[in-house]
């Protein structure tokens, strides 16, 4: 079974910044980071693939970084300018597929069959 491990979640004031990671046990072609809030689906954050493709929510864009150096097996999500609105559980999310050739639709939860087990964001005002 592949295993998904997150870390690097906690508190922090707007503003301020956090570096998740999350560690995959066999490699995989895209991988993702997905947010959850109490009472609301699990949205997609940002996602990279093996040959370069990347997505970013709008909200997000320009504040956080997805990346994954070549170990591969490291996720990384750099998130600066934290605010509020940022704060919920981070999912880990990782599948065999590439990201189609010129797809530049959202990430969908159904995209992915593997997933960690999440890391809490706080960010206070």
């Amino acid at each position: 079974a592949v295993q998904l491990v997150e870390s690097g979640g906690g508190s922090v004031q707007a503003g301020g910044s956090l570096r998740l990671s999350c560690v995959v046990s066999i490699y995989m072609n895209t991988m993702a980071w997905f947010r959850q809030v109490p009472g609301k689906e699990r949205e997609a954050v940002a996602a990279t693939d093996t040959f370069g493709t990347t997505f970013y929510a709008d909200a997000v864009m320009g504040r956080f970084t997805i990346s994954r150096p070549s170990a591969k097996h490291t996720l990384y999500l750099q998130m600066t300018s934290l605010q509020p609105e940022d704060t919920g559980m981070y999912f880990c999310a990782a599948d065999p597929r590439p990201i189609p050739s010129g797809d530049r639709r959202t990430p969908l939860t159904t995209d992915f069959r593997n997933w960690g087990q999440g890391t809490q964001v706080t960010v206070s005002s």
